[in-house]
């Protein structure tokens, strides 16, 4: 888990058949002190992130399997929650 900042989203006219329905955030993952910490992931969301959100964000392939349904998703990132 890390925390991440919303910094867009993603649009796509085509993508895996499994990312269908999902909606895709462009997140830059965060230091412990608020600084950027590498490179931006896009990430799949069901928790209604916005731009300039701070959000909780997981690589647990697993879980992103069995969120979207399939074992041959691409996903790996997905929005745990959003930080108050």
């Amino acid at each position: 888990m890390q925390l991440a900042r919303v910094v867009g989203r993603a649009t796509s006219t085509v993508k895996h058949p499994t990312l269908k329905g999902w909606r895709m955030l462009l997140v830059q993952p965060l230091t412990p002190t608020g600084g950027a910490d590498g490179a931006p992931q896009l990430v799949i969301d069901n928790q209604g992130g916005r731009k300039g959100d701070t959000v909780i964000i997981s690589s647990d392939g697993k879980t992103a399997r069995e969120m979207v349904g399939s074992e041959n998703t691409p996903a790996r990132w997905y929005v745990l929650g959003i930080v108050d």
